[in-house]
């Protein structure tokens, strides 16, 4: 999300002046010429409050066409903010801030998602949401996120000295990217798919990139990756996973470029969803092909045939079976990449400035 909204300043930079209300230490990244007030971040109660003052004074000072909340949380301070200067109000919606169960939320916040002008949503799945949420369906319109093409992967030297940092070995690489929770559903792919997937490539191993969430409830402080890791022994395959953590841009564009396959096993969660999946075309932008289940905003990020393969929900024997054709017959990486190539930042800000003129024009 936070890679999102700066590239929407950067889109929007290219119509006029921006000016962005946002977390303590985001102004060092936005683009030259796009002003920022930042608002400490110590508890969300008091940085929404703050967020909302600052906002209200920077509308006087700047006098806005369009205020912009960068996901439904925030559209009740792009509401006021646009009401008091007579600025046009959008929000652009994740899923998430669509689904929430808390009712206070949905008693104080989806109406002001209701009540802009635009609703810009990251996938055909979050738009339905939007649409079951009360927001008027001529007011939604699908953005999806977009990727910095990476042309053509990095080189073989790249790919051989992350297998080195890491001891991965010479054999075929699966690649999971992405915080540990349990809508991501690599416990389940580890426990019903990964079994299979090894029977047929043995040396294959499983790279996990991201950190994990902690077991608040348990008091243990052991979090997803231990139950991953204990049903891993109980398979007798614990040695097929490694646990890279948290990684830098360069790091993980090469494990990108060393990965056979990027596995996506999301699942649907009540309460919770996968609103687009942006991993998937980082993958793609790669050349690395992604299967996954088509749940949720996922099959707006992957083209089945084309950039991976979309699987039923929950359907792990038919995931694996998917995965092991990737290995045994492996795809020319440029068709991924020509997948990613269709949906770069560029193509995302062309649909975002035409979504804002169709929106003055009306």
């Amino acid at each position: 999300m936070e890679r999102l909204n700066l590239q929407i300043c950067r889109e929007l930079a290219q119509l006029g002046p921006v000016h962005v209300v946002g977390p303590r230490g985001c102004a060092k990244f936005l683009p030259e010429g796009v002003t920022a007030d930042e608002v400490p971040v110590k508890s969300l109660p008091v940085f929404l409050l703050r967020a909302f003052f600052i906002a209200l004074i920077a509308s006087v000072k700047h006098r806005p066409a369009w205020v912009i909340a960068g996901s439904g949380l925030s559209a009740p301070i792009a509401w006021f903010t646009g009401l008091l200067v007579g600025a046009r109000r959008a929000v652009y919606v994740h899923g998430l801030d669509l689904v929430v169960s808390s009712s206070l939320y949905r008693w104080l916040w989806l109406p002001f998602i209701r009540r802009c002008e635009l609703c810009i949503a990251n996938s055909q799945h979050t738009g339905g949401l939007a649409r079951q949420a009360g927001v008027n369906p001529e007011r939604i319109v699908v953005v999806n996120p977009g990727v910095e093409p990476a042309g053509l992967p990095l080189n073989e030297s790249h790919s051989s000295l992350f297998r080195d940092r890491h001891e991965l070995g010479n054999g075929p690489l699966l690649l999971s990217v992405g915080r540990l929770t349990q809508r991501k559903g690599l416990l389940e792919f580890v426990t019903y798919a990964l079994p299979e997937i090894l029977a047929c490539a043995p040396d294959a191993r499983l790279v996990v990139i991201g950190d994990d969430a902690p077991d608040a409830l348990s008091g243990t402080g052991k979090g997803l990756w231990s139950r991953i890791l204990h049903n891993a022994g109980q398979l007798g395959i614990e040695s097929s996973l490694v646990h890279v953590g948290v990684v830098d841009d360069n790091e993980l564009a090469a494990a990108y470029s060393a990965a056979a396959v990027h596995v996506f096993p999301v699942r649907s969660v009540p309460g919770d969803v996968e609103g687009f999946g942006m991993v998937a075309l980082e993958a793609a932008a790669w050349g690395t092909p992604t299967v996954a289940f088509a749940v949720g905003g996922v099959p707006d990020a992957v083209k089945d045939g084309e950039s991976g393969f979309l699987i039923a929900p929950d359907d792990y024997m038919a995931f694996a079976k998917a995965t092991c054709a990737l290995l045994v017959n492996p795809w020319s990486r440029q068709s991924p990449v020509l997948f990613a190539e269709n949906h770069s930042w560029a193509r995302f800000g062309d649909q975002l400035r035409e979504a804002l003129g169709k929106a003055d024009a009306k």
